[in-house]
């Protein structure tokens, strides 16, 4: 049923006029009088009338001035909120169109990436020598399209495949000392120490690990994440010349490098699956620490560094995964916190189309999925539960940038599970990590590009409407989604 609301400039002009035009009939009848009865000055009566007619009119000038003036300052609430609902409703279109996943795509998706990988661990696990690493046996599944805030489309996924050291052989994990080091220690990362239950076993058990396994970092045998890598792209090649056949009538299926990252390249059969999504699977060898931490091995960039070669990746996504599911089951149930974090990366990925390529690395470096999750993370903490409810998203959303914002101005975002002592109770860390030294993610970076990437931020939130309204092209998204995204997740 629709409802109408009065317009206070139209109705008190309404009534001017009709209170204009009794006075005037009053005042038409006491003329017509006066007449008749001979009493007045037929002069006299006419300049009076002009007189009032003119008191009249301006009366009616000034109280149509007033009713205009105050519509005017009414009006201005009136535009500000829309122009807030304006963007609102643009973002959430966008969101609509291009952000958000289909549910029943990105199902099939996940199965059949299960499926394909599944078989090679189970392949790659029957055939293994016990003298060198093996395959544990399972998969991890981590990242955006397992946390429910993958975007565009559900072409790239990242799976931990775990691996095994001989049985007598014992993992001591450690942090370095930084500041002894030529090369300073990547962020967030430990040397994967190995240890045997005697040292005489070295030279003669474990001669073959060593060699084609191990680098020596002081006094201790530590895993090469290198020779790691070489060995498990190796590995993976062989299983997947074994099961290529199984999948021949499904799925086109082939392993190849992509910036020094193992992908594995599913392309489903039109005859398959209802979803024809060209897939991208990153295969990333871990080694299980226990408590849900794992090591990865995982290239540093171009930097070919004796000291770089011994680091292994401390991976905390399981903990990830427990504190968004933790939040969920505090929040309300149309909490937006997932969404602002999509819309995040969708605006990141949008904007940096306009810039030069030199800017446009630094761009996704800093902005990269991992700083955009981890300043999400202290704002589910920072924020009460009952405010990320969905229709406070754009509060929220400027909250976020604003976060963004503080931490680009001061050079600080500090890793949120090492060395943080105000987790959640239900984030139980082992002792290692929690006393850990902390670790500024934006370190290294140089305050002249922190600004720069904090100019283009905010110019990303003022200028929003316009940026998703000259976005909004479905075949730019659908050429952006068929690109490998893997360089910046």
């Amino acid at each position: 049923m629709p409802v109408y609301s009065l317009n206070l400039k139209v109705f008190w002009l309404l009534v001017i006029v009709l209170f204009a035009g009794i006075w005037c009939m009053f005042v038409s009848v006491r003329s017509n009088e006066g007449k008749d009865g001979g009493c007045q000055d037929e002069s006299f009566t006419s300049i009076q009338l002009l007189l009032k007619l003119a008191v009249l009119f301006f009366i009616c000038f000034l109280a149509i001035r007033c009713c205009s003036t105050s519509q005017k300052c009414h009006g201005g609430d009136i535009t500000f909120q829309q122009q807030r609902q304006i963007r609102r409703n643009v973002l959430e279109s966008f969101y609509e169109q291009h952000i958000k996943l289909s549910p029943h795509v990105l199902g099939h998706s996940k199965a059949h990436v299960s499926q394909i990988v599944g078989e090679l661990i189970r392949v790659g696990k029957a055939k293994q020598n016990d003298s060198g690493l093996i395959f544990r046996g399972d998969f991890v599944q981590i990242g955006s399209a397992y946390e429910q805030h993958k975007i565009n489309s559900p072409d790239c996924f990242d799976i931990l495949v775990p691996l095994k050291m001989p049985q007598s052989l014992k993992l001591e994990p450690f942090f370095s000392d930084t500041g002894t080091e030529p090369v300073a220690r990547p962020q967030g990362a430990m040397i994967c120490g190995v240890a045997a239950s005697r040292k005489s076993e070295w030279a003669k058990t474990y001669k073959q690990f060593r060699d084609s396994f191990c680098v020596e970092v002081g006094l201790h045998h530590a895993l090469s994440s290198v020779s790691v890598q070489k060995w498990f792209h190796w590995k993976i090649q062989r299983c997947l010349n074994v099961i290529r056949y199984q999948f021949e009538e499904r799925s086109y299926i082939t392993l190849s490098v992509c910036d020094d990252k193992l992908i594995l390249k599913i392309l489903p059969r039109s005859d398959y699956v209802c979803c024809h999504i060209s897939m991208s699977v990153r295969l990333i060898p871990a080694l299980h620490l226990g408590d849900s931490v794992f090591l990865t091995a995982q290239p540093w960039g171009s930097l070919d560094s004796s000291n770089l070669d011994s680091y292994w990746r401390i991976n905390f996504s399981k903990y990830e995964q427990k504190l968004l599911n933790w939040f969920k089951d505090q929040a309300p149930s149309n909490s937006c916190h997932l969404k602002c974090l999509q819309i995040m990366k969708s605006l990141r990925d949008l904007n940096a189309k306009a810039f030069q390529p030199s800017f446009t690395s630094h761009w996704r470096s800093v902005l990269s999925s991992y700083h955009l999750k981890t300043a999400l993370f202290y704002l589910l903490l920072k924020i009460p539960f009952e405010k990320w409810e969905d229709s406070l998203l754009m509060e929220r959303m400027a909250d976020y940038f604003t976060f963004l914002k503080e931490c680009l101005q001061s050079e600080s975002l500090i890793h949120f599970f090492l060395g943080n002592s105000n987790l959640p109770n239900v984030i139980a860390l082992p002792k290692m990590f929690k006393e850990a030294m902390p670790v500024n993610l934006l370190e290294g970076y140089g305050l002249e590009m922190l600004d720069q990437v904090c100019f283009q931020l905010l110019n990303v939130w003022v200028q929003m409407p316009r940026i998703l309204r000259m976005s909004s092209s479905p075949k730019s998204f659908i050429r952006e989604s068929m690109r490998c995204k893997h360089t910046h997740l």
